[in-house]
Formats: C-alpha cells, structure tokens, sequence
C-alpha cells in the first residue's frame, strides 16, 4: 500500500533550532541503532519510520555500523526510503557516522581520513543517497591528529555529500578542539551527540557549557539508559529482554539501579508520565539540548515517547526530588 503521510504530521511536534544555527531538528529524533538491522523484521522497521513521521519525527539518525549486521541498518533504511519517503526527502534530516569497526585493516575503523571519506562513501551508497544532511565523527581517534578528522568532516561538506558536519563521544576539551579546527576550516560544527540521561551526566560538567558558548547543538543519545528508565524493570527482568541476555546492559546494572527507578517511577506517576516520558523530558528540560534521540521497537512505543513534549517542565520540588533519588546510595 503506498504511505501518505499524516496531514498533520508538523501541528504537533517541537521543533529547536540546532544551537546558533538555521537548521531546527525535532525535539524527538529516532535513532536506528537498534531493531532495524538484517536480522531484524524489515516490516516493523518500515512500520515504525512511517509512524514516526507521521508525528512530526523529521530526523532519522544511522551510523555505519548499526545493524546487525553492520551496514545492515543503513541498508534497509535505504529501501524504506525508496518506497515510501522518496517524495519527501526534502523534508527530512539523515545523519550518518564513522568512527567504528567497519572493514578489517589498519583503515576500517577510527579516525583517518582514509576512513572517514571511504565509510561516508559506502553509507551513501548504501542508503541510496546523494548526500546525508549530518555527518558525524563518532568517536575521537587517540592515533589520529584531530585536525585530520575535521579535514575529512570538512571535505565530506565541500564535496556536498554532507550538510553539516557533527561529533560524536568527544569529551569537553577535545570537543572543543574540534569546534575551533572545523571553524578555521570554514565548516562549522553544527551538533555533538554525546550519552545523556539522569543515570549518566558527565556532560553536566562542563560539555554543555562548551556547545552553549560555541552556539552548537546538542543531542543526547541512550536518555532512558538503555531501557533502565523505562517500566521494563520495575518488577524485575523480563525474559529476552536486553538485561537478561546482557546485550549493552548487565543484570547487575538492574539489580543495583532497581530501586530508584522505583522510585523515579513514582514521581513520574505523579506528574502524569510514565517513567520514560519523564526521563526525556528531563533531558529536554535543559534549553542546551536541541532534540533526544529514542530507539524504538514498535510504532506504539514511539507514540508513548512523543507523548512526553506534553509535559517537559519540572517545578524546584519535583527537580529536589528526583536529585535526591539519583543520588542516594
């Protein structure tokens, strides 16, 4: 059946201007790390990118390796983009990265120009595409001088098989290093995307600030922690789920955060939320965070976690609160 998008698609979603520049990103955004590989189901990835924007979820979020396989995410977005959001590419925002293990040698991973120019290649041919609208470094190189990283980020702009160029992972001061070396080059850094949630916050300590002064954008990925902040373990583990076969988060991760996220959830109950919903909303509390990245296993699922721009303030008594839960032993 052909996709006619939602009519309405823009009426209900935020959307925030990417720190001081033009481009306005979704406070939503989906990330296809998860759940739209080759030995996922094709259709229900094909199901959830339709619903998504159908809200108003402009930007869809790839890298090289999502999959799995790796490529495989890239592959199969490709496709979907083909049979149903050919006509409307003009409306969307693709990003895509390099920075892990694609290809073995010494030039399938990390940060040489080598590279980064080679996998930028690969995911555009990949997806079908001329050019993605973001480009990230996904994580620093400690091998590879930071210049030539930006020099190759620099390059994929000029050559136009990128917007605008983005980190990924880098730590305050190296970030910061990369704003100013993509500056001089003449291609600024539109957006850093660094892990966030009220479990991990080493971004408070001085990354935000650094985006904030620079007037780049900010978008954090992992806002529920991998599913702790979510309803999923509040009665323990669920059979197959991603702590129970430990894939990106340990039994013990549950067993020693179980009681603030029961905590959490009763906080969010009194708000109106569910656990998730208010997670996000606490990320996009900050006026720093331009969008939040979710992952998704269902259409429904994403419904829930749109619903959370409903409610995206905290009063100081709710704040206190959910500090005192985070922080306590």
């Amino acid at each position: 059946m052909t996709y006619i998008p939602d009519k309405s698609r823009y009426g209900g979603m935020k959307y925030n201007r990417c720190g001081k520049w033009g481009l306005k990103l979704p406070a939503v955004s989906l990330g296809l790390w998860h759940n739209f590989g080759g030995t996922d189901i094709f259709e229900n990835g094909r199901a959830m990118l339709r619903r998504a924007f159908d809200l108003g979820i402009t930007h869809f979020d790839l890298a090289n390796n999502y999959g799995p396989p790796p490529g495989s995410a890239e592959e199969n977005f490709g496709k979907i983009l083909k049979q149903d959001f050919s006509a409307y590419r003009d409306e969307l925002i693709i990003s895509t990265k390099a920075g892990y293990l694609m290809w073995a040698g010494p030039y399938g991973e990390w940060g040489s120009r080598k590279y980064v120019l080679a996998s930028l290649n690969q995911s555009l041919k990949r997806m079908g595409l001329e050019y993605v609208d973001i480009f990230y470094s996904h994580r620093p190189d400690p091998d590879t001088p930071l210049e030539e990283t930006m020099m190759a980020l620099d390059q994929a702009v000029r050559s136009g098989k990128a917007l605008y160029a983005g980190i990924s992972n880098y730590p305050a001061e190296m970030a910061r290093e990369a704003i100013q070396i993509l500056k001089e080059l003449g291609t600024p850094c539109l957006i850093h995307q660094p892990k966030y949630s009220m479990f991990v916050r080493w971004v408070e300590d001085e990354l935000l600030d650094v985006l904030d002064k620079e007037g780049v954008g900010c978008i954090p990925f992992s806002p529920l922690a991998q599913g702790l902040l979510s309803d999923k373990y509040l009665k323990g583990i669920p059979e197959n789920s991603r702590a129970a076969r430990e894939v990106f988060l340990k039994k013990s991760d549950v067993e020693s955060a179980h009681d603030k996220i029961v905590k959490l959830n009763a906080i969010a109950q009194q708000r109106g939320q569910s656990l998730a919903q208010m997670a996000l909303a606490w990320v996009l509390k900050d006026s720093r965070v331009t969008s939040v990245l979710i992952g998704a296993s269902s259409a429904a699922q994403i419904d829930k976690n749109v619903n959370a721009l409903k409610n995206t303030t905290f009063n100081n008594d709710e704040l206190l609160e959910i500090e005192k839960v985070i922080k306590s032993e």
